[in-house]
C-alpha cells in the first residue's frame, strides 16, 4: 500500500510591514505583562517566532525598538484621547470617560512605564515620538476647537494638563495619594473637574 505523504505546514511569510507590526504588538504585550525591562530584541523575537537578526533588520538596536514602540504607543494613546475628546464635545461621552481613557492609556497600557524606563536608561530621544504625536494631537484638536468657535489656548492648556496628570499618575499617583491620605482615584477626580470646567466654559455650552 502506497504511503501518503503529508505536507509539512507552510509558515506564512509576512511582509516587512506585517513583520514589524507583529514585533511592535509583541513588544507592547511584553510591556503590559511583565514591565519595560522585558522589552528586548531577544524576547520580542521569541514571542513572534523570528530571529534576533530579523529584529535587528527592522529596528537596528534595542534603542531603535524602544523608539518604535514609543511611537506605536504614542499614536494609540493620542488616538484614544482624541476620540474621547471628540465624543465628549459631541455629547456622546462624559468628562469622566475621557479622563479614564487617557489615564488607562498611560497606566494600564504601559506608556507611562515605558517613558520612565527610557529616561532612566538614558534613551531620552526615544521619547521624541510621544512628544511629537501629542503635539500633533493638540494642534489638531486646537484647529477643530477654533472651527467650533472655541479658544485655541484653552484646548492646548486642557490637553496638556490632562496628559501630564495621566502620565504622572501612571508613574507615582497611587503611592503619592496614599501618602497624602487620598484615594487612588484622586488625580482622576481632579482631571475630571478640570475637563468639566473647560467644557462648561466653552462657547455654546
Amino acid at each position: 500500500m502506497e504511503q501518503v505523504k503529508t505536507a509539512a505546514p507552510v509558515r506564512r511569510r509576512l511582509s516587512p510591514e506585517q513583520s514589524r507590526t507583529a514585533a511592535l504588538e509583541a513588544a507592547r504585550a511584553l510591556l503590559i505583562e511583565t514591565g519595560p525591562q522585558s522589552v528586548t530584541l531577544k524576547a520580542v523575537a521569541a514571542r513572534i517566532g523570528r530571529t534576533h537578526a530579523n529584529l535587528l533588520h527592522h529596528f537596528g538596536s534595542a534603542s531603535g525598538l524602544q523608539r518604535a514602540l514609543a511611537e506605536h504607543l504614542a499614536t494609540a494613546v493620542c488616538e484614544t484621547i482624541k476620540q474621547a475628546v471628540r465624543a465628549s464635545r459631541a455629547g456622546l461621552g462624559t468628562p469622566r470617560e475621557v479622563v479614564d481613557l487617557a489615564f488607562d492609556a498611560f497606566g494600564r497600557e504601559g506608556a507611562g512605564a515605558l517613558a520612565s524606563w527610557m529616561l532612566l536608561s538614558g534613551n531620552e530621544d526615544a521619547l521624541d515620538p510621544i512628544v511629537e504625536t501629542i503635539h500633533a494631537l493638540v494642534d489638531e484638536l486646537a484647529s477643530e476647537e477654533a472651527a467650533h468657535g472655541g479658544g485655541v489656548t484653552a484646548i492646548h492648556q486642557t490637553t496638556l494638563t490632562l496628559v501630564l496628570l495621566a502620565l504622572g499618575d501612571a508613574l507615582m499617583g497611587p503611592t503619592l495619594a496614599k501618602s497624602l491620605g487620598l484615594p487612588d482615584h484622586a488625580a482622576r477626580d481632579q482631571a475630571e473637574r478640570l475637563l468639566t470646567e473647560a467644557i462648561d466654559k466653552a462657547p455654546g455650552c
